[in-house]
């Protein structure tokens, strides 16, 4: 009966955090906007490779845990632009991988601005492993779940920027998906995620650049989240920022321009709510490598 129980609270726990949570959760998400915009693909004018690990709730047992991989450039002597994307998330039992394939169109509106429209595809394969997660558990009892699915789907978004201003509006997935159906105790739908994302880059003087931005994010049956941040740039090397995810986070972010082509960054979260009690933070770590056509594109390291 305590296994039951148990397993039950378990159970909460992650349809919980895949009601509330959905797409996978990142700090420093303005050095990651292809991951929920598919126009942003080929804005930075370069071949942008991007590997991110994020660790969230440290110390709590199931904590989710992202990685990502990701690469994105603009077709030469066209409007195109193309990327791929793999995701792997786990939290818990339940593990999910994605496969995105991001195209876009980008058309200049003005002197200084550009408007992009992009579209998704996913592969997304949904996992919950519930026999070998939980050993302490009888493998015939019939609470213990064990489930693959394959599920397909598709996004779309437009992104506007100027060298100074950025804009973004998207849905990366419009497909509502049933993960798991039929099951009393345990039933996730993957709902549309609709982002709102922008920021502003101040020139404070010759060697200091200052930006705040913006994530705004909707899901239907899950409160709005709002990630504010400001992110600061010296000499366009060193980048030091602090953000607020509301009623849930702080966050500290720092990061390193090695050269005109590599980019490390790390973030900070010290959990405000009450499951704070329960974790030492979250951790997340990315590393960016840029490959440019021309020398003339590296005036200065972009700043989003």
């Amino acid at each position: 009966m305590m296994k039951k129980l148990f397993l039950i609270g378990v159970l909460v726990f992650i349809s919980y955090n895949m009601e509330a949570q959905q797409d996978a959760q990142y700090t420093q998400y303005m050095f990651n906007t292809i991951s929920i915009n598919p126009a942003y693909a080929g804005s930075r004018g370069a071949l942008s490779i991007l590997g991110l690990h994020r660790a969230q709730w440290v110390g709590l047992d199931g904590a989710p845990r992202t990685q990502t991989f990701s690469a994105h450039m603009p077709i030469e002597d066209s409007r195109i632009g193309l990327g791929l994307s793999f995701i792997n998330d786990k939290l818990g039992p339940v593990s999910e991988q994605y496969i995105n394939l991001d195209i876009s169109y980008t058309i200049p509106v003005s002197e200084k601005g550009k408007l992009s429209f992009g579209a998704k595809a996913v592969a997304n394969l949904h996992k919950v492993d519930l026999i070998n997660n939980n050993n302490a558990f009888d493998t015939d009892d019939q609470l213990i779940l064990n489930v693959n699915r394959f599920n397909p789907n598709f996004g779309a978004g437009v992104y506007y920027h100027t060298k100074k201003l950025y804009v973004g509006l998207s849905v990366p997935n419009f497909l509502t998906t049933k993960h798991i159906d039929g099951v009393t105790l345990y039933k996730a739908k993957e709902r549309m995620n609709f982002y709102l994302i922008s920021g502003y880059v101040f020139d404070i003087s010759n060697k200091v650049k200052l930006k705040p931005s913006g994530l705004l994010k909707y899901v239907e049956g899950a409160p709005l989240q709002l990630d504010l941040s400001l992110n600061a740039l010296y000499n366009d090397r060193f980048r030091l920022g602090l953000a607020y995810r509301w009623s849930a986070a702080l966050s500290a972010m720092v990061g390193f321009q090695i050269n005109q082509k590599l980019l490390i960054g790390y973030g900070y979260d010290w959990d405000t709510t009450g499951l704070g009690k329960f974790n030492s933070g979250s951790h997340e770590i990315f590393l960016r490598f840029e490959l440019f056509h021309h020398k003339k594109d590296l005036i200065s390291p972009r700043f989003f």
